[in-house]
């Protein structure tokens, strides 16, 4: 499957549109990452043990994404945006969401 952040697929043309897709996934910090990143904040620099949170969350959204657009039987995923947000003090929500499209076989750019 095809996911792009643009709004085409080069070389293909979108023959039918399917609809928003979306996929979200809730996560929480660790006690263990809170106090590494108290320590870190102190001396500054990256927090890793948050942008691997983050990282994963963002690749399960992803695939969560992929997921709803395969069940409507898309061929790409065009126009993907990722999202954060906070849902309490402790937890974030991470999404993706684009638009499922069924592509042509041939190359239309001939």
């Amino acid at each position: 499957m095809i996911v792009t952040n643009i709004e085409a697929v080069p070389g293909r043309a979108i023959t039918e549109e399917l609809g928003l897709v979306q996929g979200s996934t809730v996560r929480g910090k660790h006690i263990g990452k809170d106090i590494a990143a108290f320590f870190k904040g102190l001396v500054g620099g990256e927090i890793k043990g948050y942008s691997d949170l983050l990282e994963e969350g963002r690749a399960q959204a992803i695939s969560r994404m992929r997921d709803h657009a395969q069940s409507l039987g898309a061929d790409a995923i065009v126009n993907v945006r990722l999202t954060t947000s906070s849902i309490t003090g402790g937890a974030a929500e991470l999404m993706a969401y684009g638009t499922a499209v069924k592509l042509s076989q041939k190359d239309t750019t001939a």
